[in-house]
């Protein structure tokens, strides 16, 4: 099976530095390192580099501290070809039947090039901000409610449903999406793993060490198997990969540059406030130490010390990158939704790098066949590689 891989559209603006924002983290503190703002020309470089380079699409986040995920993306799909847009939004400050019928004007716009990633919404007071006043368990029982609706009206006709918190009454679409848009969904509590298991296409974790992964999808696997199904599973990570370990090393301590203990103390103390299980996880990776970050061979926290949210990078020479990955793939991930600071130049170090190992490997093969535009050997691409 050839793995696919996600690019990441940085709509709350990007840097040579961490750019954080959401799950309590300081948006004002993060913007401070923010030296590119997220304008379609921006973001229009990026997302069509990701698709020369060979990446299936590009997540588009949701939340107070970013731009508009289904507004931004809608913009960009004029400036690519084929690139598909994962859109990130939460259901409950949505109608499942608006939604339902948003996601099918998109595939007929854009030829089917929507990827839906449901949030359900880790932190109350932000939700609160929207007007949602359910807690976090009830968001979760919204969400599967969410899901089944949208379900029902993909399939066609008319459909009634009474819920504890989705209601609606002769629904249908005129014309229900083609193809249909796959469901992406994350969270690590037990009431999210059930849902994960039950109603969506991919379960995408966040990048804890290969083991953990490993635990997690056994027990959303197994769940799925109650409901007959067998869902795919995708990981979000950070990545710095360079032609030699060293210099990888270097850029991953660069990224950290100018950030006081002060500030990573205060950031670490707001996502501690944090409601989300995965930020939990996440925060338990590094305990707030900055001296000891590497998690595992190539695998770097120092991204969650500054950034709500996925905090882990893969770090190192690009064949050690190339082989973390297959570590992952392994365990059981198929979907690999990527991001690095800036964006622009690391999907090219990363594109040009490490898919021509994978691709020597059979693990991965360019969207395009093979038209696909070929690259020249990097050199030291091996170099720092375990023997």
């Amino acid at each position: 099976m050839s793995l696919t891989f996600h690019w990441f559209l940085p709509t709350q603006g990007d840097g040579r530095g961490v750019i954080g924002g959401g799950h309590g983290a300081d948006v004002v503190s993060a913007a401070s390192r923010r030296t590119r703002e997220p304008s379609v020309e921006y973001l229009a470089q990026i997302a069509r580099a990701a698709e020369n380079l060979g990446f299936e699409g590009v997540l588009t986040p949701t939340g107070a501290w970013c731009e508009d995920a289904w507004l931004t993306t809608a913009m960009l799909v004029a400036h690519t070809r084929r690139l598909k847009f994962l859109v990130a939004f939460r259901p409950g400050l949505i109608t499942p039947t608006l939604a339902a019928q948003m996601a099918g004007t998109y595939q007929r716009l854009s030829g089917g090039r929507l990827l839906l990633n449901v949030v359900t919404g880790g932190e109350s007071a932000e939700q609160r901000a929207h007007g949602d006043f359910l807690d976090k368990e009830a968001r979760y029982r919204r969400t599967d409610e969410f899901l089944r609706v949208v379900d029902a009206l993909w399939e066609g006709g008319t459909v009634d449903f009474a819920g504890e918190h989705v209601t609606v009454e002769g629904a249908t679409l005129h014309r229900p999406p083609h193809p249909r848009p796959p469901v992406y969904f994350g969270g690590s509590s037990p009431i999210a793993l059930e849902v994960a298991a039950a109603r969506v296409d991919t379960y995408l974790t966040w990048g804890e060490p290969p083991a953990a992964v490993a635990d997690k999808i056994e027990r959303v696997r197994s769940a799925a198997a109650a409901h007959g199904r067998n869902p795919g599973y995708g990981i979000r990570l950070h990545v710095i990969s360079r032609d030699t370990e060293e210099e990888a090393w270097d850029q991953a301590r660069r990224l950290l540059d100018g950030i006081s203990p002060e500030t990573i103390a205060e950031v670490q103390r707001n996502l501690r406030r944090s409601e989300s299980e995965g930020q939990r996880r996440m925060l338990d990776l590094h305990g707030g130490d900055p001296a000891d970050l590497e998690i595992h061979p190539n695998l770097w926290a120092g991204v969650g010390l500054v950034r709500g949210g996925a905090g882990t990078a893969l770090v190192g020479g690009h064949t050690q990158v190339a082989d973390l990955i297959e570590r992952y793939h392994r365990v059981g991930i198929d979907e690999f939704v990527l991001s690095g600071y800036p964006h622009l130049e690391e999907a090219y170090w990363f594109g040009e790098g490490v898919l021509p190992i994978l691709a020597e490997r059979g693990l991965w093969r360019h969207p395009d066949g093979p038209a696909a535009p070929s690259y020249p050997a990097v050199p030291f691409a091996a170099a720092g590689a375990p023997s």
